[in-house]
């Protein structure tokens, strides 16, 4: 039986319409692809943005903090150790951010009540909020000291002195390996996006060149 001329011209189309329907389909599902991607990718922002850092996280064990912290953090913030001067983290970070408990992430001091003591470790005028902190007497070494350690976890931060800048004449020498220093552009990502009030005219400071 012979094709007639217009089953022929069906044909032809039906040829030349299906590679043009298939660079549509998949045209179409690259687009779906790529939108899934972006609410995904947006969604995982958003979550991100509004982590909060968790007041409530339980203090890990001695045992625990000993496998995990290093030795020196270990030795500082449980056995109140001190670090050597001038050999530490923190003492000449000049970027803007927070100190936070290096235990329970608990924040405790800013950037902008650091200055430099020329004792070789990080020195803070005053601490986010008092009752961050605790004192207790120190007459380790035949000295008088007041000792200091973070409310919440009972770390050994270091010693607080009264010999400070005016107004407050207070002087909180902290050993770095007590602390974790988040900088400013890392707050909300890091969940202490609620903490940005505290630098209402500051901008993100470069990082230290290697």
């Amino acid at each position: 039986m012979e094709e007639s001329a217009s089953d022929k011209s069906s044909t032809r189309i039906h040829h030349h319409s299906s590679p043009v329907l298939s660079l549509l389909l998949g045209l179409l599902a690259m687009a779906a692809l790529g939108a899934g991607a972006y609410w995904f990718t947006h969604r995982a922002a958003e979550k991100v943005k509004t982590t909060h850092y968790d007041q409530a996280r339980p203090i890990p064990s001695d045992a625990e903090l000993k496998r995990t912290l290093k030795e020196e953090q270990y030795h500082v913030v449980r056995e109140n150790g001190t670090e050597p001067a001038f050999q530490n983290l923190y003492f000449n970070n000049l970027r803007v951010g927070l100190y936070v408990d290096i235990i329970s992430g608990q924040p405790l001091f800013t950037s902008l009540d650091k200055f430099d003591n020329q004792n070789g470790r990080p020195n803070f005028t005053k601490p986010i909020a008092p009752e961050l902190i605790e004192e207790s007497r120190d007459t380790s070494f035949g000295l008088e000291r007041t000792e200091v350690h973070a409310a919440k976890s009972k770390a050994h931060l270091g010693h607080l002195f009264r010999d400070g800048p005016a107004p407050g004449g207070l002087r909180y020498t902290v050993n770095s390996a007590a602390l974790r220093f988040i900088p400013l552009e890392k707050l909300e990502v890091e969940g202490y996006g609620d903490y940005l009030s505290l630098f209402p005219s500051a901008s993100p400071s470069p990082a230290p060149s290697n």
